[in-house]
């Protein structure tokens, strides 16, 4: 089971719901930016949405979002740098605490498709997870980290890497880490302790 969620007696086919989660992914908006290492929080929910048929697709909170069951799926329109002012002003809306929070970004110091859970902690050098512990005034959220591959050598800038795409070679490994990003929301949303994740996919 993917969501938990009721259905009324009239209707037998739409979730439904008090909003209890954020779920964001981070990124870039834009096609130029679509299919870049820094775009992995967008291609998680990419995924997530087209395997159980709902669309991202609706303007709010910075964003573009869709409610599925108890959750919000948020993939904030801001630029990865200031992704907090998305996922703050959902959060507000929501009256959501920090750690009914979930983020998807990406890790530029794992191998690609290496995933990291982490329950809470600091950015790591991540400009859009900065972003959100500042505007949240909290780090108590947890965290999926996708990792995108390591700079080939240390002179290589840091921003061109996160902004170029993933090579061929890569794709299959990406595509896989999706599926066990999935499995990841799955347990969140069904309540199962962070440390259980962990555990399953680190």
């Amino acid at each position: 089971m993917f969501l938990k969620f009721r259905r009324n007696k009239t209707d037998k086919t739409e979730p439904c719901g008090k909003i209890k989660y954020i779920i964001t992914g981070l990124g870039n908006p834009g096609a130029k930016y679509a299919y870049t290492r820094h775009n992995a929080g967008f291609l998680a929910l990419d995924y997530i949405s087209e395997k159980y048929g709902f669309k991202i697709n609706t303007v709010k909170f910075k964003s573009l979002c869709a409610k599925y069951g108890a959750a919000v799926f948020i993939k904030p329109q801001t630029y990865m740098n200031s992704s907090g002012e998305a996922v703050a002003e959902a959060a507000r809306f929501y009256k959501i605490p920090p750690e009914n929070i979930l983020v998807i970004s990406d890790d530029a110091s794992l191998p690609a498709g290496k995933l990291r859970v982490r329950k809470s902690g600091s950015d790591g050098g991540q400009k859009g997870l900065k972003s959100i512990i500042y505007q949240l005034s909290s780090d108590n959220f947890p965290r999926i980290k996708i990792g995108v591959g390591e700079k080939p050598h240390p002179d290589y800038e840091m921003a061109d890497w996160v902004l170029s795409e993933f090579p061929k070679e890569d794709r299959q490994t990406i595509f896989e880490a999706l599926e066990k990003v999935c499995g990841c929301v799955d347990m969140f949303l069904n309540e199962e302790p962070v440390e259980k994740i962990q555990n399953e996919y680190n």
